[in-house]
């Protein structure tokens, strides 16, 4: 559950993010360019949040 809710706040934040700065350049909105950033961000939380940032557990 916290993988989709991981890629769809990546793909929304990345497409307001997107949209504004090709709004801001005078360029149309491209979609695949979007998406392929948001699945390299979500691949980057992923691996930060399940790898460098996980706690060890105190045994």
């Amino acid at each position: 559950m916290r993988y989709l809710v991981t890629i769809f706040w990546a793909v929304l934040i990345t497409f307001v993010l997107s949209y504004v700065l090709s709004s801001m350049a005078g360029q149309s909105l491209d979609l695949v360019a979007t998406f392929v950033m948001a699945a390299i961000f979500s691949l980057f939380i992923f691996i930060l949040g399940d790898g460098l940032l996980r706690e060890k557990k105190e045994q």
